[in-house]
């Protein structure tokens, strides 16, 4: 997702009424609103089109329902045993630490079943699900919630850091997150919580996957702003024994979002210029094609492979969108 602009200076070191769904099966592409100068900078500029645009023999996704109704909604996770969705929402500006945040249950329908489901967070933006425990981005702080309750079982505080971000778990319960301007990656094993990677060549980390043995991360790079030149990035992976990090193609926009295809193809979204791209990676090449044109604020995605199900929130709106891939439908 995107902040303010004067945070993405390069670092070295760290230190409620429920919504509705509205379902269709016509494509979406609406203006894009105006963004208000607020927490999330200045009005973002357009972003170049960079040789990507939507090939003619792309797959173009379906939207098949809209879950209205949510409040600067930015991440969403499914929950296998209860076959449920969560999605965090912001509600109010970005890192500010105002109790005002919230995660909300949603069918994968897209019927809302609380929308106010946990409370007492500031401004939670990335998930991690290990076992029956919830992992939760909120500014400086990583939330262990109780999957089946809601109810914040522990906190993490991350001292140095601006603004975590995305949150993924490995297998081995290993959890990693960005802290997307301080070009850092935390890590939580056994119990401690601190600072695993710092490296500007990551250019703002900010989506999460980890994937063979690599740490695969969505870069957000810097939005064209007052004063600010707009930087754009592209997708990186990280050797989790050594920490090499290799970035797979050239840059492709202000990434937010990443989800596995399949191997070696990925689905990233673009907050600043709404888009959702797919990238065929092979080796330290990528090919990176826009499936998508969206409206400014799409944000940490979701796909649901046995359903072929994309969820994307989309902040700005106020919703959350499910598109079919591949032709299959969802139950």
């Amino acid at each position: 997702m995107s902040l303010r602009l004067t945070l993405f200076a390069k670092r070295t070191s760290p230190a409620a009424a429920g919504g509705t769904a509205r379902s269709t099966t016509q494509g979406h592409h609406a203006e894009r609103p105006c963004v208000p100068r607020s927490a999330f900078g200045a009005v973002l500029g357009v972003v170049l089109a960079c040789g990507l645009a939507v090939p003619a023999n792309a797959e173009t996704p379906t939207l098949v329902w809209e879950a209205k109704g949510l409040s600067r909604p930015e991440s969403v996770l499914h929950d296998p045993v209860t076959d449920v969705l969560f999605v965090t929402n912001i509600n109010g500006p970005v890192m500010q630490k105002d109790g005002n945040g919230f995660i909300s249950r949603i069918k994968p329908d897209g019927t809302i079943l609380e929308k106010n489901w946990a409370k007492g967070m500031n401004s939670p933006t990335g998930m991690g699900l290990h076992g029956r425990t919830l992992y939760v981005a909120d500014v400086d702080t990583l939330l262990a919630l109780s999957a089946a309750s809601g109810s914040i079982e522990k906190k993490y505080k991350a001292d140095g850091a601006i603004f975590l971000n995305d949150v993924v778990v490995a297998d081995n319960g290993t959890v990693y997150v960005s802290d997307t301007p301080m070009n850092t990656i935390w890590r939580l094993k056994d119990g401690v919580f601190e600072p695993w990677l710092t490296d500007d060549v990551l250019n703002g980390p900010n989506g999460l996957l980890v994937s063979d043995g690599k740490l695969l991360v969505a870069s957000f790079g810097r939005p064209k702003s007052v004063g600010q030149e707009k930087e754009i990035a592209g997708l990186y992976a990280i050797d989790t024994e050594d920490k090499s990090i290799a970035a797979l193609g050239k840059p492709i926009g202000n990434l937010d979002g990443l989800g596995e295809m399949k191997p070696g193809t990925y689905l990233a979204t673009d907050w600043a210029d709404g888009a959702l791209y797919k990238v065929d990676v092979k080796g330290k090449s990528a090919q990176a094609d826009q499936l998508l044109d969206l409206n400014q604020g799409s944000a940490d995605l979701l796909y649901l492979a046995d359903k072929q199900l994309l969820l994307i929130p989309m902040m700005l709106d106020n919703t959350l969108a499910a598109y079919q891939l591949g032709g299959a439908k969802s139950e």
